[in-house]
């Protein structure tokens, strides 16, 4: 077995950066790399990979309950109403990643998808979806970035969107299921 992979306690071989925590194990089993539709649940993803930019990605899961509750669920259009009130507000809150810049860009965002057609953001981020590819064999094969991700960056971009980088939407892809990259020994791999 490759050093990508680690043996769960149910014995099963999963992703190594999943390590020994059940929380990551869970996301890994159950949302990492599985297709993810709906326009909230996309602009939740968009968001929470915003929030992630410079830090590890489980901080942003434990702290994901509270990003629901005061993002009121992610809806769209009342995260499009948020004021400057409401700035502040999160701002103070400890539950969440208290950075300003990100902050508004979600509210930003938000704003952009409310004015969108439903299901224009499922459509949209799903139109730079690569066709299927085998598992990569180590995570050596993952790539960063993709020109896919890069092409929903600068589309992203041009229509106004913030903290939507070409390795954010990378992750955006791996995260909501329009690549898999679970490596070839991990017991979800395609």
């Amino acid at each position: 077995m490759s050093t990508d992979v680690l043996l769960g306690p149910d014995g099963r071989a999963r992703c190594a950066w999943v390590g020994d925590d059940d929380e990551y194990r869970r996301y890994h089993d159950e949302e990492w790399g599985r297709p993810l539709h709906g326009d909230r649940k996309l602009f939740e993803k968009m968001s929470l990979e915003g929030f992630q930019a410079g830090l590890s990605w489980i901080t942003i899961l434990r702290k994901r309950p509270r990003f629901r509750e005061v993002f009121a669920g992610f809806d769209p259009e009342t995260v499009a109403a948020f004021d400057e009130a409401d700035v502040e507000r999160l701002m103070a809150d400890a539950g969440i990643i208290r950075n300003r810049a990100k902050i508004l860009a979600t509210i930003g965002n938000a704003r952009l998808v409310r004015d969108m057609a439903d299901g224009e953001l499922d459509a949209l981020l799903w139109s730079f979806a690569p066709p299927p590819r085998p598992a990569p064999a180590t995570f050596a094969d993952v790539p960063a970035t993709t020109p896919e991700s890069a092409a929903m960056s600068a589309e992203l971009r041009r229509r106004g969107f913030r903290f939507v980088g070409p390795t954010t939407m990378y992750a955006l892809m791996q995260s909501g299921g329009m690549v898999d990259d679970h490596v070839a020994d991990c017991w979800r791999a395609s």
